[in-house]
């Protein structure tokens, strides 16, 4: 008999979870949402413009700062246009005799 009251909660919280659902279905039909304001899109979109604003300030301002590390110098000009494969090569050619 003890039993009983936990095997009967399941169908009971079913069955109130079922009803909830339909009600709240009823109420959303009758009671639709309003259509968004336009000044929420206006808003969004002054938002928008702001964080766009404010990401090229900073990456102009890192540009500026860091920029000349990655500028190649005249003297490391031809190490920097030949690239890491090109350099590879030109060290093994020079260590291993060519027949």
């Amino acid at each position: 008999m003890g039993d009983a009251l936990p095997i009967l909660s399941v169908p009971a919280v079913v069955l109130a979870s079922g009803a909830y659902a339909v009600g709240a279905s009823w109420w959303r039909r009758r009671h639709p949402a309003p259509p968004p304001s336009p000044y929420t899109r206006q808003a969004l979109r002054l938002a928008e413009e702001r964080t766009l604003v404010t990401a090229e300030e900073i990456l102009a301002d890192a540009y500026a700062a860091f920029g000349p590390l990655y500028t190649p110098s005249t003297a490391n000009a031809d190490t920097h246009e030949a690239g890491p494969g090109a350099r590879a090569t030109a060290h093994s050619s020079d260590s291993a005799p060519q027949v």
